[in-house]
C-alpha cells in the first residue's frame, strides 16, 4: 500500500523542541515539572484541530485521545505512546534546533559551542543519513528528539489517518506521558481509561529498529548513620558517614559491573547520587540487567560490600533498601508474538529493513507490558540521547510516521 503522505513532522518537531519539558527526579509531584503541561496543551490543541474530538490533558499531565475506528471488523484497540519530558541530564531550556539540509557526511560542529562536535566515527548512524536532513541542537542544550521525534511521528500519522478514511483501522488510542525520563512515566496512568489491547511506544533509535526486550531495573539505596562529634575531639569517636559512603563506592568493581565497562547483554550497578555529612549519608544506585536473577546477584554484590565496609565501623549503621522499577518486557511479548510480528511487517512496508534488538534501558512500554498492555518500542530516529550532541533526521521521523500508519492497517487486515 503506497501512502503518499504529505508529512508534517518537521514543523511539528521544531515546535515541540522549543518547549522546555525537562522532568525533575527530586520533585514529588506528577508531573514532576508543571512546564511539561505546556507541551501537553499544544498537543491537545493540534489533535482537536485535526478532528480528534476527545483529546484532553488530565491533571497529572497525560494526554489522551482517540482516532475512531473506520472498519466494520472487530479490531483490537491499539495505543501509540510517546513521552513529553526530556532528560534532566542536560539542559532543555532555550533549545535552538538547526537543520543541516542534504547532509553530505563529515563531522558536525555545533555553532554555540565549537567543542561540541558530532563526529562520524563516534556516531555511526550518521553514515546512513547522506542526502537526508539532519537536525541538531546548537551546542548548549540537548535537542529533545528523545522523545519529541516520537510525538511528531504520532501526530503526523494521526493527521493522515483522520484525513484518509480509505486506510481501514480499528480504534486507535494516543497517549502522551510525562516523567518517562525519571522512571515515573506511567505512575498516574489510568489504564482502564486508556482502554487499549496492544501498544507501541515510538521511542527508539535507528530507522527500522524494533526493541522487544529491555533491561529489568531496580533502585537500591544505602542509608548510612555515622557517629558525629566535634572534630577537635574526634579521635576514637567520630565515624563519618560521608567517608563510609565514599569507601563503599570506591569498593565497587573496577573492571566490570559498571556502565562504562559493560555492553551488550551485560548488566551493571551504577551509583547516581551520593549525599550526606558526618552524621548521615545516602548513596542511590540503579541496578540493571536482563533477568531478575542477575539483578539479585548484582544487588548481593553491593550488600556484601556494605557489610564488609561496615565491619570496620562498629559505632555506625547502614541499611540497604531495594525498590523495583520495571521488568524486561520480553516475557509478555513472547506470549503475544503478533505484536512484534506486525511491527516487523509495518517496517518492511515503510521500505525499511527491520532490526529487532534488545535495549540497554527501559521505556514506558516496559511497565505498560506488565500492566496488561503488551508494548514493544518502535524507532523514532533519535540518536545520542541525553546529550548536547543529540540528533535526528527528518526522513527517519517520516518513516516512523509511515510505520504507524501501516501498523494500524495491518492490525485491521489480520482481524
Amino acid at each position: 500500500m503506497s501512502l503518499n503522505m504529505k508529512h508534517s513532522v518537521l514543523n511539528r518537531f521544531l515546535r515541540y523542541a522549543a518547549i522546555d519539558t525537562q522532568s525533575d527526579p527530586t520533585s514529588p509531584t506528577c508531573p514532576s515539572t508543571e512546564k511539561q503541561k505546556n507541551l501537553g496543551k499544544v498537543l491537545v490543541e493540534e489533535l482537536l484541530a485535526i478532528g480528534v474530538a476527545d483529546a484532553h490533558l488530565d491533571e497529572h499531565g497525560y494526554v489522551y485521545a482517540t482516532i475512531p475506528a473506520n472498519s466494520g471488523k472487530k479490531v483490537p484497540v491499539l495505543c501509540f505512546c510517546s513521552h513529553m519530558d526530556t532528560s534532566p541530564d542536560c539542559s532543555g531550556q532555550n533549545v535552538k534546533p538547526i537543520i543541516h539540509k542534504n547532509y553530505q557526511g563529515g563531522d558536525i560542529i555545533l555553532p554555540d559551542d565549537a567543542s561540541q562536535i558530532i563526529r562520524m566515527d563516534s556516531h555511526p548512524g550518521l553514515a546512513s543519513q547522506i542526502g537526508k536532513d539532519v537536525i541538531t541542537a546548537s551546542g548548549t542544550t540537548l535537542l529533545g528528539a528523545d522523545n519529541k521525534a516520537g510525538l511528531a511521528a504520532i501526530m503526523d500519522a494521526a493527521e493522515f489517518l483522520m484525513k484518509n478514511q480509505s486506510v481501514k483501522h480499528g480504534a486507535i488510542r494516543i497517549l502522551f506521558t510525562p516523567d518517562e525520563e525519571i522512571g515515573r512515566g506511567v505512575d498516574k496512568l489510568d489504564i482502564q481509561k486508556l482502554g487499549a489491547d496492544f501498544g507501541y511506544t515510538i521511542d527508539g533509535e535507528q530507522a527500522g529498529s524494533l526493541e522487544d526486550e529491555t533491561f529489568s531495573a531496580d533502585a537500591l539505596t544505602v542509608e548510612i548513620e555515622g557517629k558525629s562529634s566535634h572534630p577537635g575531639f574526634a579521635k576514637g569517636n567520630m565515624e563519618s558517614a560521608l567517608k563510609i559512603a565514599a569507601e563503599i563506592v570506591s569498593a565497587l568493581p573496577k573492571n566490570g559491573l559498571s556502565p562504562e565497562t559493560t555492553s551488550g547483554r551485560q548488566g551493571f550497578v551504577h551509583p547516581v547520587t551520593l549525599t550526606g555529612m558526618v552524621e548521615s549519608a545516602t548513596i542511590q544506585f540503579i541496578i540493571r540487567d536482563f533477568t531478575d536473577e542477575k539483578l539479585a546477584a548484582h544487588e548481593e554484590v553491593i550488600q556484601c560490600i556494605v557489610e564488609d565496609v561496615m565491619a570496620n565501623y562498629p559505632r555506625s549503621k547502614a541499611k540497604v533498601n531495594i525498590t523495583e522499577q520495571y521488568r524486561n518486557m520480553k516475557k509478555v511479548l513472547d506470549a503475544n508474538p503478533q505484536v512484534a510480528n506486525y511491527a516487523i511487517e509495518a517496517i518492511k512496508r515503510a521500505g525499511l529493513t527491520p532490526h529487532q534488538s534488545s535495549i540497554r534501558g527501559g521505556t514506558d512500554g516496559s511497565r505498560l507490558s506488565f500492566m496488561g498492555l503488551p508494548c514493544p518500542n518502535v524507532f523514532a530516529g533519535e540518536h545520542a540521547f541525553h546529550s548536547r550532541q543529540e540528533w535526528v533526521s527528518v526522513q527517519d521521523m517520516e518513516k516512523a510516521a509511515e510505520t504507524i500508519v501501516h501498523l494500524s492497517a495491518i492490525w485491521e487486515e489480520h482481524s
